[in-house]
């Protein structure tokens, strides 16, 4: 007769059927959105290459920009959890530069796709927008503390090291966000620039 208390572990341990589908959707809706832009995507589009009618796949999404949204936080999450740690990171500020810009380059690498549907789309899905800023101001964070650890002034006026880090996460964002759409090779020369800006940024010789 089987435990029932080794199969409680299983199932709390083990993904259900209804996680699973919902994983499927959104693995779908990233392989659609290769092929097809957002705007002309469908739920029926979504349904039918998962497998799923239209009124099953209302039970977990109700409409293609919630499947978005719910895409875009899953591909972000370990961007915003390396942003803290790096916020945190004892390494040497060039260490940690680095690290930072290779984390966030892969992120790119994997995903970049989704990353400029999702920036695209975030003027009109608020939930979107709010993730993206949500996001960015972690990555800010980051970005201050390793200006402040490398030297940089800890003010708020233009040359203090929040601006500065606020500057620099922008002009990172767009530079990914173009490079992405090009080539490899294009966001791994973007990721390099992006580099030896924030090197700079922070007095350190590139």
């Amino acid at each position: 007769m089987p435990d029932p208390v080794k199969a409680g572990r299983r199932r709390a341990g083990a993904p259900s059927k209804g996680d699973l589908r919902e994983l499927k959707i959104l693995e779908v809706l990233e392989d659609l959105l290769a092929v097809k832009s957002f705007d002309a995507l469908t739920i029926n589009d979504i349904a039918e290459r998962a497998g799923l009618s239209r009124a099953s796949m209302y039970f977990y999404f109700s409409s293609k920009q919630e499947a978005l949204v719910a895409l875009f936080a899953r591909t972000i999450k370990a961007l915003r959890e390396k942003s803290r740690a790096a916020a945190d990171d004892p390494a040497p500020p060039r260490d940690a530069i680095e690290t930072a810009m290779r984390r966030t380059r892969d992120r790119w690498r994997e995903h970049g796709l989704i990353m400029r549907v999702a920036i695209d789309q975030a003027s009109t899905i608020p939930e979107i927008g709010a993730l993206w800023t949500e996001t960015a101001e972690i990555f800010i964070d980051a970005i201050t503390a390793i200006l402040i650890r490398a030297g940089a002034a800890d003010h708020d006026g233009p040359d203090g090291a929040p601006a500065v880090a606020r500057a620099l996460c922008w002009m990172i964002e767009r530079s990914f966000y173009h490079a992405s759409a090009v080539s490899r090779e294009a966001l791994d020369q973007a990721a390099e620039t992006c580099q030896v800006v924030w090197l700079r940024a922070a007095g350190i010789e590139p």
